[in-house]
């Protein structure tokens, strides 16, 4: 039976809403400590996949510039967005309503897949899932995430993508704009990046996007593309 639930999935899915950044957080820590602990016990612990849409705030990785950041920190307190330094890689960026933002707290070892590997992934599912709307997206050379257009001098970023790892256990994960305010990114150079443009599907369609429905699509191709596996270090499994 499989560990996590006997359902013959390799992860939970659980959908927190809109919730502040500070809560998401601390629930993504918890299972990725969670994770930690099973690991070095010598077990499978469970895979977890979060869904969410952030109150408005700024995330900054630990290698982010302070002068990505255009507006002084009073007037973000005056326009009610958050901002925090975070443990990710990657540099500045927002969360707000209208954008989803996941989490996948993954065991990487579980798939036998490395880090570069999981981001190629990441992009991937995101590249399909635009696809379903018609849209061509592809990567950028040196800058990790979902572009619009890329190598055209027209370069819009459509998904985020900022991680940790430890022992492959993975937390933080992507930030994909389906009807996201696109006016709070004036504030910032998203991703450090002073030369391309950030875009949400709402802006490319022309449409206010269904996000359940968006999530709906997004949880069923992060079900191909991390399929349960008999790992052979899962000992759960018979």
């Amino acid at each position: 039976m499989n560990r996590q639930g006997g359902n013959m999935e390799s992860f939970t899915y659980h959908d927190a809403g809109q919730i502040a950044y500070a809560g998401a957080l601390e629930m993504q820590t918890q299972a990725f400590n969670s994770l930690l602990e099973e690991k070095a016990n010598g077990r499978q612990g469970v895979n977890k996949l979060f869904f969410c849409e952030h109150q408005p705030v700024f995330t900054l990785g630990k290698n982010a510039a302070g002068s990505n950041l255009l507006v002084s920190e009073k007037m973000l307190q005056q326009q009610g967005i958050a901002l925090y330094h975070t443990n990710r890689g990657g540099d500045i960026t927002f969360h707000g309503p209208g954008q989803i933002t996941g989490y996948p707290v993954f065991d990487l070892e579980y798939w036998e897949m490395g880090l570069k590997q999981y981001v190629y992934v990441l992009e991937e599912i995101m590249i399909r899932f635009l696809d379903l709307y018609g849209i061509a997206a592809g990567r950028l050379k040196g800058a990790t995430g979902v572009w619009i257009e890329p190598h055209t001098g027209r370069d819009r970023k459509i998904c985020a993508i900022g991680l940790k790892s430890s022992r492959y256990v993975t937390m933080h994960g992507f930030a994909l704009n389906i009807n996201t305010r696109l006016t709070h990114y004036t504030y910032i150079n998203p991703c450090g990046f002073t030369d391309k443009g950030v875009t949400s599907l709402e802006k490319e369609t022309g449409v206010v996007q269904d996000i359940e429905c968006c999530k709906k699509q997004l949880l069923m191709l992060f079900r191909e593309a991390f399929p349960f596996a008999c790992h052979p270090k899962d000992t759960t499994l018979s």
